[in-house]
């Protein structure tokens, strides 16, 4: 119950990055959702802003709630982009794609002016590993692709749906997470996975976050990249 009001307070404290006439990027993952449903109490009650989702829940969220959306074939940059993280480090580097949708939510990321990260405490983290890389792959290489990412020293294991079968993500394709440890340096694991012919995308986002709120016991700190 505690880390829930925190999303919910991060995810309102980043309702002050929007305005009208905004092209708004919409996260995925619990703390995107609510963030969202506050956007959609804004719209109703007269916010001007087109929303590009991260995922089919999003997209579908957002219809429900009656925020426009748009596309990248209508527009090819995001003025402020909302979305969660699975941790964050000092730098502010992230671990993304607890939710499966990391591919889109970085390509929204890249072309978004400022990327505002919202999360509760329990997502700070001195070194990022705690938690898993998602690794999105085609199914041609995922077992050459396991090995390889085995051999850099993780754990590596296909992600599973609800009913045990492999999880698929919205552009059809398998998830690996992999358990690395901690990671000193992000931004060498991550040019060494990009470099991988058959990876989709990981969920290391070094150096792309703009702003993060993180809420904790009752307060929300900002914090920005250097």
């Amino acid at each position: 119950m505690a880390n829930e009001a925190e999303k919910e307070a991060a995810a309102r404290a980043s309702l002050k990055y929007v305005r009208d006439g905004l092209i708004v990027g919409l996260g995925t993952g619990s703390t995107a959702t609510i963030a969202i449903r506050y956007l959609g109490e804004r719209v109703r009650n007269g916010l001007k802003i087109r929303g590009i989702p991260t995922s089919i829940a999003s997209r579908d969220l957002a219809i429900q709630l009656g925020i426009p959306l748009t596309n990248f074939d209508e527009v090819q940059e995001i003025d402020v982009t909302i979305d969660g993280a699975d941790e964050f480090d000092p730098a502010l580097n992230l671990i993304k794609g607890g939710g499966g949708a990391m591919l889109r939510e970085k390509i929204v990321a890249s072309a978004t002016k400022k990327l505002v990260i919202v999360t509760d405490s329990t997502k700070q983290v001195p070194l990022l590993g705690k938690f898993p890389v998602p690794v999105e792959v085609i199914g041609f290489a995922e077992a050459l692709l396991a090995k390889k990412i085995a051999e850099l020293g993780a754990s590596v294991a296909q992600r599973k749906d609800g009913a045990g079968k492999p999880y698929v993500t919205d552009e059809g394709h398998h998830i690996l997470d992999c358990r690395f440890g901690q990671i000193p340096d992000p931004a060498d694991l991550a040019r060494k996975l990009s470099d991988m012919p058959g990876i989709v995308e990981h969920g290391l986002f070094v150096g792309m976050a703009s702003v993060l709120l993180m809420a904790n016991a009752g307060e929300v700190a900002e914090f920005r990249r250097a």
